[in-house]
């Protein structure tokens, strides 16, 4: 049995409008909330800098992935985003637990057919990983009709605006979905590694490496160590 302690969850989405800061801002702090404290997402919108070198910035992300416990990976948009998937599968070599999340009612350019997961059949069956995929507007209407019920009356555009309704509405399908995301992040925090013992140091040796970090090989290759180190007294490797 693994003890109960806080992990961290590092949080691969888009960022780049207001609408994805403010969902992620939100879920992160309903996952929060939802597993007492449990889980604690890093946002990649609060330590993602702007104005230096790309280099600096996707080393900033590799560092802060690898040294996360566990990853939460959005799948969200009419093609997945390119970036995600990298860190998806670094986090995939790291044999990081993970979960895949989608709240898009679109197929990510999949066909219908036998598959359940809406997405590229290349980011799918990797060991340590769960998927949670919702229908987030199907969701919304139908919380919308439960408050609609619960008031016994429809609302004028002026009282549902000034009243904030329909932020309370998303606000109820967020909840729900962050309830999904912390039950999937404890089915893979329980998953066994996959990555045999004898090889743990080699890969974290080889991931100091393969991405090709700025730094000096030492340095890059103690800090892996140290961070390999803290996952097995973490119990996740």
């Amino acid at each position: 049995m693994k003890k109960k302690s806080t992990r961290t969850v590092y949080f691969a989405s888009e960022l780049f409008s207001l609408k994805h800061l403010l969902g992620n801002a939100y879920l992160a702090e309903a996952i929060y909330e939802k597993s007492h404290g449990k889980y604690l997402c890093r946002l990649p919108q609060d330590f993602t800098a702007r104005g230096v070198h790309p280099h600096y910035v996707r080393d900033q992300n590799i560092r802060a992935l690898f040294e996360c416990d566990v990853g939460l990976f959005s799948f969200d948009g009419a093609e997945l985003a390119s970036g995600t998937v990298v860190e998806f599968m670094l986090a995939k070599f790291a044999d990081m637990p993970a979960v895949i999340l989608r709240s898009d009612l679109r197929r990510a350019g999949e066909p219908a057919g036998r598959r359940r997961d809406p997405w590229n059949v290349m980011t799918d069956f990797y060991p340590r990983t769960a998927s949670v995929a919702v229908n987030s507007l199907v969701d919304y209407r139908v919380a919308q009709k439960r408050r609609a019920r619960g008031r016994r009356l429809a609302l004028d555009e002026v009282v549902r605006l000034a009243g904030q309704h329909d932020s309370a509405t998303a606000a109820v399908v967020c909840d729900q979905l962050a309830a999904a995301v912390v039950r999937a992040l404890d089915r893979v925090e329980q998953m066994e590694p996959v990555m045999p013992k004898y090889l743990r140091e080699e890969v974290y040796q080889w991931l100091a490496r393969m991405p090709g970090l700025r730094g000096k090989e030492k340095a890059l290759r103690k800090e892996l160590e140290e961070l390999l180190e803290r996952k097995v007294r973490r119990e996740l490797l």
